[in-house]
């Protein structure tokens, strides 16, 4: 019965040492990832391209209705292809950062 009592004190002993090591990485930290240093050249890219699709295009639409007019577009057409310009660009932007990311270009 003592034995019992032993092999359970040094289980209970070893669940409260123990310490979780993911992927096998030492305790001392040394790790394989890069240090993260910033957005990068594609997140700022990223950013810009928000800001002119949530920020530009709606804010000049806005202010001045009458521009597609101006370049020649009828109202529906200019209704149909203004909204659709920014969602281009940010799904193509938003492409062009991932698969470049998954590559491990810099």
């Amino acid at each position: 019965m003592s034995s019992d009592t032993t092999t359970r004190d040094d289980a209970t002993a070893e669940s409260d040492t123990y310490v979780h090591r993911p992927d096998g990485v030492a305790v001392g930290g040394d790790s394989s990832e890069p240090e993260a240093t910033g957005f990068g050249d594609r997140g700022w890219v990223l950013v810009g391209v928000v800001a002119l699709c949530f920020l530009v295009i709606p804010g000049a639409v806005y202010l001045v209705p009458s521009l597609p007019a101006m370049a020649g577009l009828p109202y529906l057409a200019a209704m149909l292809a203004l909204p659709m310009l920014p969602a281009l660009a940010l799904g193509l932007v938003a492409v062009w950062s991932m698969t470049a990311a998954t590559r491990g270009d810099g």
